[in-house]
């Protein structure tokens, strides 16, 4: 009986320990990342990078 209370501990642990990281590991607003790298007939191209990610995405930002 003690060894399936320790299965059952360390098995509760882990999950507890898988949702942390997880939570820890979702972007937040701070890591998305906005620059401008160019600008095309007065607008602005805007370069979005989040944080661990390996793609790049353009925006074209005209103010009025």
């Amino acid at each position: 009986m003690m060894i399936r209370g320790v299965g059952i501990f360390v098995i509760g642990l882990s999950a507890v320990l898988y949702f942390i990281n997880w939570m820890y590991s979702q972007p937040t607003l701070e890591d998305e990342k906005f620059k401008v790298v160019d600008t095309y007939k007065g607008c602005d191209v805007i370069e979005y990078a989040p944080t661990n990610a390996a793609r790049y995405q353009y925006l074209l930002y005209c103010p009025k």
